[in-house]
């Protein structure tokens, strides 16, 4: 799964069409590894996102927002300091090479114009940003000194020098037949293997589909026919020619449609095993391959101390309810503590001390003999009053347990609905908000003697049906709870997984009849903001806000309802997008 050089120089073109002429209104940095150029022209704005994170390096246009943390790093502080006003005027890419520049036209702080380029080095990882003026290194998101590399150091003030070349040809520069006889010389290869040792920008997956186009497997090089070899030699033509194409990107995606590849070439190897999506541009398949695997790993990154602490409270939980419903199985011969209790004092008259059990008749299964346990030391009558205290105690302790379990279930049913909070979180807001409503309910500390800033209140995410009726959904526990029993109307539909933690949907009927159609767009969503966001068939359960009914002591969020009707959805991403207010 790599950004290859061919596809980085169809980035390079998109960003030649669309950000050389733009200013930088604004630097962010969501993260050590990412860098947003917010960029702004006449009638037009974009997000430029720069990532070298090991596992998803690359640069593209976002449309997504990106949170950023309440304080910006050094490094987006000197960018800022850099690269605020500057102008876009060149992007350029070294050869077919994963590294990729673009020039800047800026201003110092005395006024005068400088020259100034940021670096991207897709590299996996040693994947690298880097500011450069004049030929040196200002900075870079990851500085390297002799002791992580005797290659080469990049470290601010020393001269900026390429990575060491591969001696691969370029596909751009050199002519098709003269890359077919490198390919072919390499004889005791794979022909995929000889195609990424021959060629610079070339990604496994393409290596692969090369080979196979030609080939219908991946045979030695040395074993190719005539027929063949023109098919190889055709097939780089085709690629040479539509290098500068900005159409036909893909995304090859498992049966669960979770992204496993992408390519700049149309991929046939899988015949059907696996999914191939088009996308129109570039910029629109990266935002879609990364931008869900990311937000997760930011969520873990920023809620990872929350996360491991509620996975604590669970298992401490599941763990007490083990030992509860164990307890509560004694509880359960409470019965027969009382009956041994009555027959020794209906008995007691012929019974006598010093003996291990009592036989007597049971006049409540046609006077048969059972034999009672008893302790030898005591008297008829202690045993008697000590089957009758035991039997008060079990009786006592079954309705405690029988609480004490119902409570500890609904607090991991809480508990496993903030989890499904935080694995759809999109912000430090919302990681704030849910940390919020964990310390209210004493679940977590407030950190003290620090002053600390309340999180921004978020409205509810919003979406429209097919047919034009609002649907509103909660974030978090407590925006459920407050749209399910205060902002929504009594006639207004609710929506929610049926015993799955998710969000609470409502669908806003504004003096109009809620259609099926409706009710189907919302439950699709309910079933998208869910825990079973991966699952094909989720049941979603429907009522009229009016049904519901907050339990007495119940959880933040909970709600309780009997009459209801019940749909089954496939939470499909693309309709749930379709949805999203424009």
């Amino acid at each position: 799964m790599a950004l290859d050089g061919i596809f980085l120089s169809k980035i390079k073109d998109e960003l030649i069409n669309k950000a050389v002429g733009l200013r930088v209104d604004r630097v962010n940095q969501p993260t050590r590894d990412e860098i947003v150029l917010n960029l702004r022209g006449k009638g037009c704005s974009y997000r430029l996102l720069f990532c070298v994170r090991a596992d998803s390096p690359r640069v593209h246009f976002t449309s997504h927002n990106i949170d950023n943390p309440p304080v910006p790093p050094m490094f987006c502080m000197l960018m800022r300091k850099y690269l605020t006003g500057a102008l876009i005027k060149n992007v350029r890419q070294q050869e077919m090479d994963r590294i990729l520049f673009v020039d800047f036209d800026a201003t110092n702080e005395i006024g005068d114009r400088v020259e100034l380029t940021l670096c991207i080095e897709i590299m996996g990882k040693y994947s690298n940003l880097i500011l450069i003026s004049g030929g040196k290194v200002v900075d870079s998101v990851k500085r390297v000194d002799f002791t992580t590399s005797s290659v080469r150091q990049i470290l601010p003030g020393i001269e900026y020098k390429l990575p060491p070349a591969q001696g691969k040809l370029n596909i751009e520069a050199e002519d098709a037949e003269l890359i077919t006889e490198s390919i072919l010389s390499k004889k005791d290869k794979l022909l995929s293997s000889a195609i990424i040792n021959t060629l610079q920008g070339v990604s496994p997956i393409v290596s692969r589909e090369l080979a196979y186009r030609v080939t219908f497997d991946d045979a030695l090089v040395s074993s190719l026919t005539k027929a063949q070899i023109s098919a190889l030699k055709l097939e780089l033509e085709f690629i040479k020619d539509n290098l500068h194409s900005l159409s036909g990107f893909y995304i090859v995606s498992d049966e669960n449609g979770k992204p496993k590849d992408l390519s700049h070439y149309e991929i046939r190897q899988y015949s059907g095993a696996l999914k191939v999506k088009a996308y129109d541009g570039p910029s629109e398949l990266l935002d879609d391959f990364y931008y869900e695997r990311d937000r997760i790993n930011r969520i873990n990154h920023r809620g990872h101390e929350l996360i491991k602490h509620i996975n604590t409270l669970i298992e401490r939980n599941v763990r007490k309810l083990s030992v509860q419903s164990e307890e509560l199985k004694k509880c359960k011969d409470k019965e027969t503590l009382r009956l041994y209790g009555e027959l020794i004092l209906a008995n007691i008259y012929r019974l006598s001390k010093g003996v291990a059990c009592y036989e007597v008749e049971n006049y409540y299964n046609n006077c048969e003999i059972i034999k009672i346990p008893c302790n030898p030391a005591f008297s008829p009558a202690e045993n008697q009053k000590k089957y009758y205290k035991d039997y008060r105690k079990a009786q006592t302790a079954e309705k405690m347990l029988e609480k004490l379990i119902e409570d500890g279930k609904n607090e991991i049913i809480y508990l496993e609905s903030v989890l499904d909070e935080l694995s759809r979180a999109d912000t430090d807001s919302e990681i704030s908000l849910i940390r919020q409503e964990l310390a209210s309910g004493g679940y977590i500390k407030n950190i003290k003697g620090k002053k600390q800033k309340p999180p921004k209140e978020l409205p509810p995410l919003e979406f429209h049906s097919r047919d034009g009726f609002r649907i509103l959904v909660g974030r978090n526990n407590a925006q459920n709870e407050k749209l399910s029993l205060k902002t929504a109307m009594k006639n207004d539909m609710w929506l929610h997984t049926q015993k799955i933690p998710g969000s609470h949907v409502i669908i806003l009927g504004e003096g109009r009849e809620i259609s099926d159609e409706a009710i189907e767009d919302a439950a699709v969503i309910a079933a998208y903001y869910s825990k079973a966001r991966e699952s094909s068939l989720v049941p979603v359960d429907y009522t009229r806000v009016k049904a519901l009914k907050k339990p007495s002591g119940g959880k933040t969020g909970m709600v309780i309802y009997h009459e209801y009707y019940t749909i089954i959805v496939n939470p499909d991403k693309e309709k749930v997008e379709s949805f999203k207010l424009k």
